[in-house]
């Protein structure tokens, strides 16, 4: 990984890690329906802009079914889920429980596969668990009223990304789909399955010129922007190397909130991030490559 593709995996974890500062804004005031609505729709639109300018196309006709569960389980439920858990938990805590997507992963797929899982998978689970734990069970927050079914929200919310990972790896209907067409199409797919969330989420207040400006932050930067430039990012480095992105988004995710909205970040904030970042690392098995334990080449 060169210099320019380690500030682009920086900049994609600020992004994707303020996406959670944006919804704690936003989600109040809109509700959980009339945000995701604003922020699948803004991501569309400006994919679709992006798409004629590189002339790609949807081919619908052939991968309509496939851009509707890929919209629905990966941008529709978790992104509603998260909104409805940002009125009340903090940016910290969500984006800590967002980083369990890989762990829940883990399960999906071993349950899909009918495997075992390996001890060091097994112990990975573990902390995770312990990590999510310390977070909530020490956070002011998880006093309040309706804090627990928040805490469930953004829990199924990572494990509905679990399932969208799963569901492209092994579906037949998803090979030979191009990552662009697979964000630019389920994004028009997640607008079209939302609509139905506005009848049950009503919009609670009148939103700013602030809180729209979240609301298309979240469609056009943290959807849109981030989607290309993930994507670039596993094409020059693999999809291990931009695996790395989960395990920043909470360290921007707790700087963004403390930041900006003044969350008080405790010990158990920083404690309980860490053990899920080892829990993740060793659910997926990632290891860090350091520049300098590489071997000198043979001259």
């Amino acid at each position: 990984m060169n210099t320019s593709n380690l500030l682009k995996l920086v900049l994609l974890a600020a992004i994707w890690g303020g996406s959670f500062l944006f919804m704690r804004i936003a989600a109040p005031v809109l509700g959980p329906g009339v945000l995701i609505e604003y922020r699948v729709t803004f991501a569309a639109l400006f994919l679709a802009i992006v798409a004629l300018v590189l002339r790609k196309r949807l081919d619908l006709a052939r991968h309509w079914r496939h851009y509707l569960v890929l919209g629905f389980f990966n941008s529709a439920l978790p992104f509603l889920l998260f909104a409805f858990a940002a009125k009340t938990l903090t940016a910290s805590v969500l984006s800590v429980l967002n980083a369990t997507a890989p762990i829940w992963g883990a399960i999906v797929g071993a349950v899909w596969h009918r495997h075992m899982v390996s001890g060091r998978v097994l112990l990975g689970l573990g902390l995770g668990t312990v990590g999510v734990a310390m977070l909530v069970g020490f956070d002011h927050v998880s006093s309040q009223d309706g804090a627990l079914l928040a805490i469930a929200a953004a829990t199924l919310a990572a494990f509905s990304y679990s399932i969208a990972t799963t569901y492209t790896k092994v579906a037949k209907s998803a090979q030979g789909v191009e990552p662009f067409a697979n964000a630019h199409g389920s994004m028009w797919a997640a607008a079209l399955l939302t609509l139905p969330s506005l009848a049950i989420f009503p919009q609670p207040g009148e939103p700013t010129v602030g809180i729209m400006g979240a609301a298309l932050a979240l469609g056009v930067l943290c959807s849109g922007i981030a989607y290309l430039l993930y994507f670039g990012l596993v094409r020059d480095v693999g999809p291990t190397s931009a695996l790395t992105v989960t395990f920043l988004n909470p360290l921007f995710g707790i700087l963004w909130g403390a930041l900006f909205l003044h969350e008080v970040v405790g010990w158990h904030t920083l404690a309980g991030a860490a053990t899920v970042i080892l829990g993740t690392m060793l659910v997926t098995g990632y290891k860090p490559k350091l520049p300098w334990a590489s071997k000198p080449e043979a001259v």
